[in-house]
């Protein structure tokens, strides 16, 4: 993957989206692309009456986005307001589609309470259906000046295309910088909760057996991260490499907050 040209950034105006236009102008920027803000009139409910916006009302809502996006930051930008009627997952997908948008970056809205992430409906059916690699910026994500540049970006690989298209994507965004990658592959067991017994709680051939299998799986895990890299990242960047044991949801929060990373790169299966 070549360097961005073009930026794609939804907006509602709400405090989660301004978040991510200021992430959003920061990688424009980094790769001199383009940024698009998009803002998305939802129609009235009755979806048999054809719906436009008036010349007045399209202006109003074009300078209302372009001053949303000089409040977030954008003001050394030459920016392309987009405004779109219709469903908001709908309208950006379909943007992105027809403007062949390189990158597309979007705040999420959080949720606390759950140990898997909540996206909102919205950006979760984007993920779902847009064809361009996604930044998602969570609410507690850092401000982008001290997030950015990127010093290290956490990728999650199973190896399947999606994952190394996420190799790909986050070595691109680490290359302006000299970004370090951390290629991680976490070994999820078949035991579920509670954690399985310790090597000392079994019988010593069958922990001996365990402990072998154990190094094996992790070295063949190793053997097809350096492969991965060796296709996929040919040296834009430095990378390290991880191999965990768990549940790769709990792990990647744990070595994303150990290691301290900027960004976790993650292929969706669509």
């Amino acid at each position: 993957m070549g360097a961005f040209k073009t930026v794609l950034c939804p907006i509602d105006f709400s405090d989660t989206s301004g978040h991510a236009v200021r992430y959003a102008r920061q990688i424009a920027s980094r790769h001199g692309a383009q940024l698009v803000i998009q803002h998305v009139c939802a129609p009235p409910a009755l979806p048999e009456v054809a719906f436009t916006l008036s010349t007045s009302e399209l202006d109003r809502l074009s300078e209302e986005t372009k001053a949303f996006a000089h409040q977030a930051g954008c003001t050394d930008l030459i920016l392309n307001i987009a405004i779109d009627v219709g469903r908001a997952a709908d309208e950006t997908v379909g943007r992105a589609a027809r403007e062949g948008i390189d990158l597309l970056a979007m705040g999420t809205h959080g949720a606390s309470g759950f140990k898997r992430l909540v996206l909102g409906s919205v950006t979760e059916t984007v993920l779902r259906r847009v064809q361009c690699p996604t930044v998602t910026v969570p609410p507690g994500a850092n401000e982008p000046h001290t997030a950015l540049p990127f010093r290290h970006i956490l990728c999650a690989i199973d190896f399947n295309d999606w994952s190394l298209a996420a190799l790909d994507l986050a070595a691109t965004l680490a290359a302006p910088s000299g970004a370090t990658v951390i290629a991680f592959h976490v070994i999820e067991w078949p035991w579920p909760d509670p954690p399985a017994p310790t090597f000392a709680d079994l019988p010593a051939k069958q922990a001996d057996a365990l402990q072998e299998y154990r190094r094996y799986v992790v070295a063949q895990a190793t053997a097809r991260l350096r492969a991965a890299i060796s296709t996929v990242v040919d040296e834009r960047c430095p990378v390290t490499i991880e191999v965990a044991h768990g549940k790769p949801h709990v792990e990647l929060v744990r070595v994303a907050n150990q290691r301290q990373v900027e960004l976790i790169a993650l292929g969706v299966h669509g």
